[in-house]
């Protein structure tokens, strides 16, 4: 009887791995399918995109894009990344898939969040086009999705953006006019920031009876109360000396830094002339702006004053 028991349990046994495996292979063939080529690139441009990643973002542009996105300003590579997930905020991407295996991109911001569904793609030769579909996931009833149509291009063998719906992206084309729409807006934020930074050095001046040493010394405390060393009067930008496409230089002027009597300089320089701007902006020791086109260097007092 034993011998019986014992043959009894080796065939359960291998009836069992057998079922197993036959559960594995039913398994396997019921999972979707991995996602790669076009729909894979496609899938990993648009996360970059919701978290407003460059790096990771211009890996799925064309060469010929490639160079183009580097030459933008920071404003402008991130408002082409805007456009791809129709968010205005960074988000924090989350990939799953539908029932048929095809990813979908959530990318949650603080105020909503936007799904976007890649269908499969009809591809010919190096050329594929891919359906998406893009609706606000937070708010059921904010009407019907975007249908989009992506178009990707193979190059060197791996898959990069080529259209979105009817339009080419062509970045070369669009970068001089993307520079004249934010020219004008980065030479109005820079003579803000200037007055800023005057406001800063004045609070300064008041609080601790003496000019700053530097822009530095204007920036925030990493702890405790604001000292001389850091008085918190500006962000970290500004008292970097770099704000929104434009290098900021104080100057005190005098043989010393103490009292009322010290008198200080301030410019403000495109940092790239021509796609940040082309004023140069300079605050003269006796409080008088001067705002003149110099190519990229620093302005001077025989500039015309700005009112």
């Amino acid at each position: 009887m034993s011998g019986v028991r014992a043959t009894s349990s080796v065939v359960l046994c291998l009836l069992s791995a057998a079922f197993g495996a036959a559960q594995e292979s039913i398994s396997r063939s019921q999972a979707p399918p991995p996602v790669a080529g076009p729909a894979a690139a496609l899938r990993d441009a648009l996360s970059a995109a919701c978290l407003h990643d460059e790096v990771a973002f211009k890996k799925f542009l064309t060469a010929r894009n490639t160079e183009s996105f580097s030459r933008l300003t920071v404003a402008a590579r991130t408002e082409l990344m805007k456009r791809f997930v129709l968010l205005s905020d960074p988000g924090k991407p989350k990939i799953t898939a539908n029932a048929v295996g095809r990813p979908i991109v959530s990318c949650e911001t603080s105020y909503g969040t936007a799904e976007i569904q890649i269908g499969g793609p009809d591809t010919r030769d190096a050329v594929a086009f891919l359906p998406v579909d893009l609706r606000e996931a937070s708010d059921p009833e904010a009407g019907a999705a975007h249908h989009i149509l992506f178009g990707m291009v193979r190059e060197n063998g791996e898959w990069k953006v080529l259209s979105i719906g009817l339009l080419l992206l062509d970045l070369p084309s669009l970068e001089v006019e993307w520079d004249r729409a934010e020219i004008s807006t980065s030479e109005q934020q820079a003579l803000a920031s200037l007055n800023k930074v005057v406001a800063a050095i004045e609070g300064y001046r008041k609080t601790y009876s003496r000019l700053p040493e530097s822009l530095e010394k204007l920036g925030a405390s990493r702890k405790g109360a604001p000292t001389p060393e850091a008085a918190g009067l500006l962000d970290v930008d500004l008292a970097a000396g770099k704000k929104d496409g434009y290098s900021f230089r104080y100057v005190i002027v005098g043989a010393n830094d103490v009292g009322a009597p010290a008198q200080y300089e301030l410019s403000a320089t495109p940092s790239i002339y021509g796609r940040t701007g082309k004023i140069s902006y300079f605050r003269d020791s006796s409080g008088g702006t001067h705002a003149g086109d110099h190519q990229g260097a620093i302005g001077n007092l025989n500039d015309p004053k700005v009112n």
